[in-house]
């Protein structure tokens, strides 16, 4: 007889995705240069050490698009020292802000529970437009904001759009520290069955 209590329940393991950890954001002077990633690249080394020492799902998505910005045929659209895809790790492309403009991304959260762990670039394009599609389909969204960064909108600096855009996720879904999900994560996994 199998013990079914040792099977996990999948609809508790997270799956991170790692939005756009990408060249372009760190080649100063391109215009997508964001000039405090550094902060928001080391949380988000975190969340994925994390994830990988838990054996959690993780999902890395770029941008790709025949411009000046992030073309394939640059350094640029390359991932970011230490954010390379692992073997079993998946990877979307897209060639829109939100994710979700990847169809197998899409079918991918359809089939699964929906619910996903977001950290990458940039705040107030990418993860905003991501998060708020994910809403609108149903799905679970946690924005890890300390794991992510902004451009300034104007006469908007960065750091003030980030917290706006944080904030505004929160809307739509959940926006907390990586350290904070780190902490909810890092508890053994129950087994279906178990009780509490």
């Amino acid at each position: 007889m199998i013990d079914l209590r040792h099977y996990a329940d999948p609809t508790r393991i997270p799956t991170l995705v790692l939005l756009d950890l990408q060249q372009e954001y760190l080649a100063s002077p391109r215009v997508l240069a964001l000039p405090d990633a550094e902060a928001a690249i080391e949380s988000c080394r975190s969340a994925l050490h994390h994830a990988r020492a838990m054996g959690f799902p993780i999902v890395f998505a770029r941008w790709r698009a025949r411009s000046p910005l992030f073309n394939p045929a640059t350094r640029f659209a390359k991932w970011i020292e230490g954010f390379e895809p692992h073997g079993t790790e998946l990877v979307f492309e897209r060639d829109r802000p939100s994710l979700y403009a990847s169809g197998a991304f899409t079918e991918v959260m359809n089939h699964g529970d929906g619910s996903f762990v977001l950290a990458g670039f940039a705040g107030e394009s990418a993860c905003l437009s991501t998060v708020i599609d994910a809403f609108h389909r149903g799905h679970r969204v946690t924005f890890l904001n300390d794991a992510s960064a902004s451009h300034g909108l104007e006469d908007i600096g960065p750091a003030e759009v980030h917290r706006t855009v944080s904030r505004l996720v929160g809307l739509y879904g959940e926006s907390i520290s990586t350290r904070m999900w780190i902490e909810r994560t890092a508890r053994p996994r129950r087994v279906v069955g178990e009780r509490p």
